[in-house]
């Protein structure tokens, strides 16, 4: 009964962070709506199942707790997703968890810092790694790109990268935030079981893809064309999977504004509002704050009516 609110979480962060790897494509014509919602569902399962299970260890070292408090981890973790999403900015799932997990380990007096402390280097090195590979590949791949001459070569070469650099986004979206969902309750039900019914809440989340953030992280943060829009969709996919790989869940929101931000910059774009940056950096600093907060409420008032 209490997966029930991992579920709810995963469907949020597969709405919420869908959304940011398609979101450039979407928003400047090349891929429709309907066709990334299904491929990013499909794709975010596989990588869940597949990929997943270094991130779920990574969170039930650190969590080590109760089903009880893991059930209320999740569903403090989701209603701050829940109400930074209505607003319309990207939020970050991993941030979310962490800090509920924290506020139920200083409950009970057992927090794991040097767990912890990978975790937040993490939130700091992703947007940063976003930009670097942002930046570098587009330098490195604009120079066959702008070789073609055909115009209708092109353009499908634009749609096909872009569907296929979406679906590794997907792929690692789910390989390294299934753990998110799940990793709470994986001493409970076990790696492969938090790993499916993570990756399946993930990928019903995708399937209905949150539009206002699409719109945030593709054009209010720096204008980008159809090209640097498939680049900027490799930078995150690239972050993101290698730190799947490192087993450490990380932010797709923070990757994919890094990865925008370090393509626009190559391509000589500027900036077009600054302020969504500073808004966006204080939802990275506000998500783990407000998660943890909700979770000493919900903590307290569980005691009151169970």
């Amino acid at each position: 009964m209490y997966v029930v609110f991992a579920i709810f979480f995963g469907m949020l962060l597969g709405s919420n962070d869908s959304a940011n790897i398609f979101g450039p494509s979407v928003e400047n014509g090349v891929l429709k709506y309907k066709t990334v919602t299904k491929v990013a569902a499909l794709c975010v399962l596989l990588g869940a199942l597949i990929g997943g299970e270094k991130g779920i260890r990574t969170i039930s070292n650190f969590s080590n707790m109760s089903i009880y408090f893991a059930a209320i981890t999740v569903f403090s973790a989701a209603l701050t997703m829940l109400i930074l999403s209505k607003i319309g900015i990207p939020s970050s799932s991993s941030q979310a968890i962490v800090g509920a997990i924290l506020a139920v380990g200083i409950l009970n007096n057992n927090v794991n810092w040097k767990i912890l402390v990978k975790l937040v280097i993490a939130w700091v090195t992703t947007p940063v790694g976003g930009i670097i590979f942002g930046f570098l590949l587009y330098r490195i791949l604009s120079v066959p790109f702008n070789k073609i001459r055909s115009l209708w070569v092109r353009e499908k070469v634009l749609v096909i990268s872009t569907l296929l650099v979406g679906a590794y986004g997907s792929y690692a979206l789910g390989a390294n935030n299934v753990a998110n969902i799940t990793g709470v309750f994986a001493n409970q039900i076990g790696i492969r079981m938090a790993a499916l019914v993570g990756g399946l809440s993930i990928a019903a989340g995708a399937l209905f893809s949150n539009k206002r953030v699409m719109y945030t992280v593709s054009k209010k943060i720096i204008e980008l064309d159809y090209f640097s829009s498939a680049i900027s969709i490799l930078g995150q996919s690239i972050t993101v999977w290698i730190y799947s790989v490192i087993g450490i869940p990380v932010s797709v929101s923070q990757a994919i504004v890094g990865a925008v931000i370090g393509t626009g910059l190559a391509r000589g774009s500027k900036l077009t509002n600054k302020k969504i940056i500073f808004q966006i950096i204080t939802t990275w600093i506000a998500t783990p704050l407000f998660s943890g907060l909700f979770t000493i409420i919900v903590y307290y008032f569980s005691k009151i009516f169970f």
